[in-house]
């Protein structure tokens, strides 16, 4: 790991061709996991309202559950998450075609509001912990984003690039500046390692 300021970043992100591939993956993350998305203590007012302006895009099953549990749940305490529909898609998927996409995103687009959705989210498939003083960056490595490391691999894109907007909205512009000129350095002192020697075989 490194560190640019009180925020450790995971090597992982030395090497990490990425670009999410929608096409692929039917946007897999916003249905497939143990529970909703992640939230910040601030984000649960923001969600409840921005949902008067999504209200009408989304499915009947989705507001059956928000009328029922409302658009977050805490799951421990102090940790907080949005509500799902079954163990699957979050209140806020909406579907074009096969592909599920985020409805605050999609009225976030179109200018209808200024909420964005929630940073977690944004951040996928990076994951930040909290320890102590310091935040804790981490490349989440899952399955159902191969698509999106093939697509990166191929469009020469690297997942701290691809990201480069959220982690501007979650650390600010002049922190992404200081973790870009740290990241080339890390990996700028890896490149310079010696190799390590090759033994010849006993004979």
């Amino acid at each position: 790991m490194f560190a640019v300021g009180n925020i450790l970043i995971s090597d992982d992100l030395l090497d990490a061709p990425f670009s999410c591939n929608l096409g692929a993956c039917h946007g897999a993350c916003c249905v497939v996991g143990d529970a909703g998305a992640p939230l910040e203590p601030d984000e649960r007012a923001l969600l409840e309202e921005v949902l008067p302006v999504v209200r009408e895009r989304l499915r009947p099953e989705a507001l059956a559950v928000i009328e029922a549990k409302g658009v977050w749940e805490e799951l421990d305490p102090g940790e907080y998450a949005t509500t799902c529909v079954g163990d699957a898609e979050c209140v806020f998927v909406v579907y074009d075609g096969p592909v599920a996409k985020c409805a605050i995103q999609a009225a976030q687009m179109e200018g209808r509001t200024d909420i964005a959705k929630p940073i977690s989210c944004h951040l996928f498939p990076v994951r930040i912990e909290r320890i102590g003083d310091f935040h804790v960056v981490n490349y989440e490595r899952v399955g159902i984003c191969r698509p999106g490391v093939r697509h990166g691999r191929a469009k020469g894109t690297q997942l701290a690039a691809y990201l480069k907007e959220p982690l501007e909205r979650r650390f600010g512009a002049g922190w992404y500046k200081e973790f870009v000129e740290a990241l080339e350095a890390r990996r700028a002192s890896f490149d310079a390692l010696p190799a390590a020697p090759r033994h010849s075989p006993s004979p």
